[in-house]
């Protein structure tokens, strides 16, 4: 009789199991860049000397992998700053590929946006070439509301490093996902990196002044803009990272804002716990 309960138990299992619905999301992808001898090459170069130091928290190889980034492909680094990740994608790329920086529109901005943000193409592409070596004509750069049309459908992959926060405090969530999706070739991948709240954080801390969102809720926010999650990884988490700092995200290195309080404990930590997501562009 426990024979045929075990069996009759084990049939009704897989009819369930063939009625729900099956996710196209992965815990992990397949990493070809971790293991590239032209990303070992690129994560060796001098020019990283004073960047090298983060990769532990960063993970670039990995995360890059992560996000299916491949040399000969267009990608845009959104918000590229100081050039962290514009050092590796640049050289990694290679000369059939092509790296774009994107900032947000200014138009409409305040003067201290525009000073901050503004300018891009004019401004970017010879800072590129300082720190790449690679000539300032095969680098792009845009803000979102200058791109030109014929970038349209073009683009391979779009990265966010560690900016949905300042996007959905600034009021840029809106018009650059929108932006992005445009750029997308109809197989294009979103990826994002960004500090990772507490499942249970409440809204005050999470509204973007803190560096943390939930997430659930940047997943939700993406999806609406016309994206579908396709991959989640731990790749950059931190489990000691409690990301209840009342000062924020920056109280953690490398920027140590609370001064010599608690920096020890900070130091202890380390950078933030983070999610580590992907998309494709829906049609």
């Amino acid at each position: 009789m426990r024979t045929v309960l075990t069996a009759l138990a084990a049939s009704l299992t897989m009819a369930v199991a063939g009625l729900v619905p099956q996710t196209s999301v992965q815990a992990e992808t397949p990493a070809p860049a971790a293991t590239s001898p032209a990303m070992a090459a690129v994560l060796a170069d001098p020019r990283r000397d004073g960047d090298r130091a983060r990769d532990i928290w960063r993970h670039p190889a990995e995360t890059l992998g992560f996000f299916r980034v491949q040399p000969g492909m267009t990608v845009v680094d959104y918000l590229p700053s100081g050039g962290w990740y514009t050092r590796v994608l640049v050289p990694y790329l290679g000369p059939q590929g092509q790296y774009i920086g994107l900032n947000p529109g200014v138009a409409n901005a305040p003067e201290r946006t525009k000073q901050a943000f503004g300018n891009l193409g004019a401004t970017f592409p010879a800072k590129a070439a300082q720190w790449t070596g690679v000539p300032a004509e095969r680098i792009l750069a845009f803000n979102t509301d200058s791109l030109p049309a014929d970038l349209d459908g073009k683009v391979d992959r779009v990265l966010i490093f560690r900016e949905v926060h300042n996007m959905w405090r600034g009021g840029w969530l809106y018009p650059d996902l929108l932006a992005m999706r445009r750029l997308l070739k109809a197989d294009g991948l979103l990826g994002i990196v960004q500090h990772r709240a507490r499942p249970d954080a409440p809204a005050s801390y999470t509204d973007g002044s803190k560096g943390y969102l939930r997430e659930k809720d940047v997943i939700a926010m993406v999806e609406a803009h016309g994206f579908e999650l396709v991959g989640q990884s731990e790749i950059n988490a931190n489990p000691k990272d409690p990301a209840n700092h009342p000062a924020g995200v920056w109280s953690l290195p490398p920027t140590f804002s609370q001064g010599d309080a608690d920096r020890m404990r900070f130091a202890g930590v380390g950078e933030s716990d983070r999610m580590t997501l992907l998309f494709r562009k829906r049609p």
